[in-house]
């Protein structure tokens, strides 16, 4: 998407460069650093602190400052100072591994470094390509380190996403997109801070769960795709079923009253649905109460039944550069999967779709003769500098 209209999170008002590094409104003054403003609302003295950086021409410190901002679900230690100066300024050199690694980032690190193979990850893009619109423009709410995004830009999309932790955004653009991209700061249950331009497609991919007030942020959402889009809402966890994540989950209900005009999923018949090349069967949200998570798809937009799994988002692009899933580590002469930790071992094992050994080359090219490898996948396309 070419840019991103903003309003002031509290006010409503239509907020404008008053500086390059600052957008204001009457009253108001919001910080934007490398790009991406920030418009979290509560962190006051936070937003005063990096203008008044930003003013001095303190740009690394003020980024430094954002760096470590987290969202409010975090309960880990937050990264030291000096770690987040040293990624600073070493990041034309640094590896994605690394970055998370220095923002002390954990498991979530791990799941953000593996996400390209993951089940959930690989859920959210059957669902997008099962209703596959080819999209002009696509909007991501939550959208992290913008892996979605940066598939939708390798098929010719305009992408902005958005995100309430600023470090995820930051390193989105510089080590995941395949492009520069709007992306913005905020909280989507505070004011909405987006004015446009409508996205064809707006997505929410495994954080619709976290969100409150949901109605609301979906609402919102809705407004987004307008009145000829359409919604991709997947692995929203399920109340009753427990999991591994923080959050506000949601029962079956709670999904037919939300998405009363919805295709409700299983997320894990969209993850074996793309593995065996079909199209993906939507259920009525009574019938998946013992499900992990529901995925979504629903707006005017939708003018067909789901299509088979054959081509599109869920393999590369033909000719792509392909590497071994990095969870695969030689041993002995066998090449095995070595899971990052016990926890994400717990959370993805039973649903992976990769086996447990492979044949893989370390590197390929994508094509017909290692399809059935990319789809499993037992190779991928990573981030250039992962």
């Amino acid at each position: 998407m070419t840019g991103l209209a903003f309003v002031s999170p509290i006010s409503g008002a239509p907020l404008a460069p008053d500086t390059p590094h600052s957008l204001a409104a009457p009253g108001e003054r919001w910080p934007v650093v490398e790009g991406i403003p920030y418009l979290r609302v509560g962190r006051e003295d936070l937003v005063r602190d990096v203008l008044t950086l930003l003013d001095a021409g303190c740009s690394d410190e003020a980024l430094v400052r954002l760096l470590a901002d987290q969202d409010d679900w975090w309960t880990a230690p937050p990264a030291d100072e000096v770690s987040l100066s040293r990624l600073v300024r070493g990041r034309a050199e640094l590896s994605l591994r690394d970055a998370v690694n220095l923002l002390a980032w954990g498991r979530v690190g791990d799941y953000f470094v593996h996400r390209w193979t993951d089940p959930t990850y690989l859920a959210g893009l059957a669902l997008v390509e099962a209703h596959w619109t080819a999209p002009q423009r696509v909007f991501e709410l939550a959208c992290g380190i913008g892996h979605f995004l940066r598939e939708l830009q390798n098929r010719g999309c305009a992408v902005a996403g958005g995100d309430v932790v600023f470090a995820k955004l930051w390193v989105a653009q510089n080590w995941v997109l395949a492009r520069p991209a709007p992306l913005a700061c905020f909280d989507a249950g505070a004011g909405w801070p987006i004015a446009g331009p409508p996205a064809d497609l707006a997505m929410c991919h495994d954080a619709f769960y976290f969100l409150e007030p949901k109605a609301e942020i979906l609402a919102a959402l809705r407004r987004m795709a307008g009145p000829a889009g359409w919604l991709a809402v997947g692995h929203i966890h399920n109340r009753e079923r427990p999991g591994f994540s923080a959050g506000s989950a949601v029962a079956a209900e709670d999904i037919e009253t939300l998405f009363p005009d919805g295709f409700v999923y299983d997320d894990a018949e969209l993850t074996h649905a793309l593995v065996e090349a079909r199209p993906p069967t939507p259920q009525p949200p009574g019938r998946l109460r013992h499900v992990e998570a529901f995925s979504v798809a629903c707006g005017p937009g939708l003018r067909r039944p789901p299509r088979i799994l054959d081509n599109g988002l869920t393999l590369p692009l033909p000719g792509a550069g392909l590497r071994r899933n990095p969870l695969y580590r030689s041993v002995d002469e066998k090449c095995a999967v070595a899971w990052p930790s016990e926890r994400y071992e717990a959370e993805y094992a039973t649903r992976a779709t990769y086996p447990a050994q492979t044949n893989a080359p370390e590197r390929a090219v994508s094509g017909p003769t290692v399809e059935a490898q990319a789809r499993r996948p037992e190779l991928v396309g990573l981030a250039e500098r992962w």
